[in-house]
Order: C-alpha cells, then structure tokens, then sequence
C-alpha cells in the first residue's frame, strides 16, 4: 500500500499529449530531491489527442502518478477544483501541465511552507514566449481586478501555487460553477505569501489561453464572483442619463419661451436620443442578464464535472 503523500501536484491536462512525458520526469526529478512522500495528480479535461493514454501509462509505471479523465471538457477552473477534491496531500501545489511553470521552483515553495504560511503563490517575474498583447491585457486584468473588487488579489499571479491542507478544505466547501480559483485563494484568507520566479515558453504544443475569445468569459467569471462594480456602473449611468435628460428638458423649455426658433427642431436630435437611450438600456440589461445567468447556473445544481475513466482514484472518493 503507497504511503500518505505528503505533497500532490495537481495539473490540469487538456491537449497536452508532447509533454506529459517530461512533466512527470522533472516533477518525479525534484520532489524525489526534496525527500518526502508525494503524488502527481492528473486531470485531463476532455483531451482529443492520446492524454488519457498517456496518464494510464504514467500510473502503470508510477503508481505515484493517479489520474482523473472528465466525460468531456469542463474547463481548467473545473479541472483544478476535481484535483483539489481528489488529492490527499498535507501541501497541495497547482501547476500548469506546460512547464511554463517551472517544477524547480516546488522546493522554494516547500520552504515558506514549513516557516508557517498556508498559501505561497509564485509570481511572474518575467513571462517568456508570451505576445505583447498578452502581457498587456493580463497586466490590465489584476489592476482592474484589484479596483474593482474588495478580494486583494496578488498582482502578476496565476494559479502556480502551494496551499496548506485547511486552505484546500476551505475551498472544496465553495462549490460555485463559475469558478474563478485566483479570486477564492485570497478570499479565504489565512497566512499568504509569494515566491517570484521566472516562467518559461511553453516545452511544446499550443498555448490554450491566448484568444481575447478564451479570455473574456475568464475575466467576466472573476468580475461577477467578487464584485457588483458593472452593476453599480449601470445604476451610475442611469442617474446620469436621467440627469442629461432633466437638463434638456429645462432647456427646451426656456429656448422655446424665449425663442421665436423651434428649440431643436427636426427628427436627428430625437433619433440620436432615442439611439443613446436605447444603448443604455441594453447595456444594463445585459449586465443584469450576465448575473442572472450565473444565478441560473447554481440553482439548476448539476454536478460540477463528470468522471469517465480514474487511475489510483475511486470515482466516489
């Protein structure tokens, strides 16, 4: 029988058939180092290449290595909260399964475990193999994040990071759909802190998050689950519409008393007006309907994921 881990490695897998293979090598490489007891836990979120083939290989060489395969795609947030729920570790460390996080910076983390934190989260020093545009927009994203939200964020992070045993309790009670993982750590609270590191290009394949389309529904899920800003920003636009609106009237008024000339005379102005009001409103429609959305999603409660195939996991555990 394998011993309790003392450490499991949680990485989602979608598509990552070239590097899985050299994920296990390094991650088996450093933690063998650090001395203790340890598992890597694979989720693979409904891959269309051989990703599955390849964990049960790694699990029949490495009973080290246990697996979890979903029925379909769900989604890395989802991916991640099945590894939380599935790993038996005291530490809990989430890594991409691309190696643009790299395994060696695991043992640092060790070390601000063990001085007392609960959450040591690593930070992106400097980004390899990533566009301008995407350095952009992420830096865009946690500064507006952290504006807009009363959730203190840490700047520059994903979702590298270790957590303590009671930090992953707490959040496998969270069972929200539209999960946003990078919000919930700091939410929870407990004794945080960051490593910086340096992440690297990808070891192969094609990234999965690089498209403004994968992007939006990403950052519409952290705005709506830690803030009502774009709401309060429909009410604010009301109040100021309504404004405008009494100072127009007040207008028209006096120009059509003090005035031979018809006060905006023609059907432009009216047009141009109904347009902006009519925009405003879809707007504020639409900002309600993403929360009533959300709303929907919870009430219908389905299950968060579905397992098809486990190795060295019991599918009820």
């Amino acid at each position: 029988m394998m011993m309790k881990p003392t450490y499991s490695i949680i990485a989602p897998v979608y598509n990552e058939e070239p590097v899985l293979h050299k994920l296990h090598e390094r991650i088996a490489e450093v933690m063998d180092e650090v001395g203790e007891p340890w598992e890597l836990l694979l989720v693979n979120d409904g891959s269309r290449d051989r990703s599955a083939d390849i964990i049960a290989q790694l699990h029949s060489k490495d009973p080290r290595v246990r697996g979890i395969s979903f029925s379909r795609n769900f989604g890395f947030q989802v991916a991640v909260t099945a590894g939380l729920d599935h790993a038996q570790g005291d530490a809990i460390i989430l890594t991409d399964a691309d190696l643009q996080d790299p395994p060696e910076v695991i043992p640092r983390m060790i070390e601000k475990w063990k001085e007392g934190f609960d959450v040591v989260y690593g930070v992106r020093g400097e980004r390899e193999g990533e566009t301008f545009f995407k350095k952009l927009t992420a830096k865009l994203f946690y500064r507006t994040i952290d504006v807009i939200t009363g959730i203190d964020i840490p700047l520059d992070t994903g979702d590298f990071r270790l957590m303590d045993r009671r930090v992953v309790t707490a959040l496998t009670g969270m069972r929200e759909r539209n999960r946003f993982l990078r919000g919930m750590v700091p939410w929870v609270g407990f004794k945080q802190t960051g490593v910086t590191y340096q992440r690297h290009a990808r070891f192969a394949g094609e990234s999965k998050f690089n498209s403004v389309r994968q992007m939006l529904p990403f950052a519409m899920d952290a705005i709506t689950s830690f803030s009502y800003f774009p709401m309060q920003l429909a009410t604010f636009f009301g109040f100021f519409v309504a404004f405008l609106s009494l100072i127009a009237i007040v207008a028209v008024v006096l120009l059509r008393l003090l005035s031979s000339e018809v006060a905006f005379e023609g059907q432009a102005s009216t047009l141009v007006m109904v347009l902006f009001l009519g925009g405003i409103q879809l707007i504020s429609l639409g900002i309600l309907g993403e929360y009533l959305g959300r709303i929907y999603d919870e009430v219908k409660g389905r299950p968060m994921y579905l397992i098809d195939k486990a190795w060295g996991i019991d599918k009820e555990e």
